[in-house]
């Protein structure tokens, strides 16, 4: 359970849609015994991401998308927010995006994590929570935490390494659209090799 004082954070549907962000969102939170921050969704935003996944890869199977579903649900499961009345100060772009607002303000994020930042612009003075790409944010936990970061790059390259046999994490980052904080975890992967050679044992 996330410590009180914790940052609450509440997740759009673009950013579970990569399957490297899902990870390092679910990394962080679980692997440190205290988790750093709090994460919120709505059953909209779980609709969009299982919409949006099953649009982008019509070959798999259901229980793909089920255990996606099941994994998100498990992981946040106290997360949910389940009541959240419209909120008519929403400016942003998009009309479609006001449930994510409204929940964010809810649930009283101080972070909207979204891919399309530009979506929700707000006056400085009147902004009701700071709005981060997925980037911005895990360089944030960086400057923050910059032993949970290691620790999650050495755990994460040892899965990839056990699974595939190669991990090339700063890669998965960029292409995800994180290329500051994929040279962040570059840089936390030097001084890992003796411990990524003994996963390949």
């Amino acid at each position: 359970m996330p410590a009180p004082g914790t940052m609450v954070v509440f997740v759009d549907a673009n950013v579970w849609h990569s399957r490297t962000l899902r990870d390092w969102v679910g990394t962080l939170y679980t692997l440190p015994e205290t988790p750093p921050f709090e994460v919120r969704w709505t059953e909209d935003v779980m609709a969009e991401v299982l919409y949006s996944l099953r649009r982008k890869h019509p070959d798999w199977d259901g229980g793909r998308i089920t255990r996606i579903r099941d994994l998100l649900q498990s992981t946040f499961e106290v997360g949910r927010v389940e009541s959240f009345p419209m909120d008519e100060r929403y400016q942003g772009k998009d009309p479609l995006d006001a449930h994510v607002h409204a929940a964010a303000v809810a649930c009283g994020a101080g972070i909207l994590l979204t891919c399309n930042v530009s979506d929700f612009v707000w006056d400085e003075a009147t902004a009701p929570y700071d709005v981060l790409n997925p980037d911005a944010f895990l360089t944030l936990m960086d400057d923050s935490a910059p032993e949970l970061i290691r620790a999650a790059t050495l755990s994460m390259n040892q899965y990839w390494f056990s699974k595939t046999g190669s991990a090339n994490l700063p890669a998965r980052l960029k292409k995800a659209g994180c290329p500051e904080f994929a040279e962040r975890v570059r840089r936390h992967t030097q001084g890992q090799e003796h411990a990524l050679l003994k996963t390949t044992d």
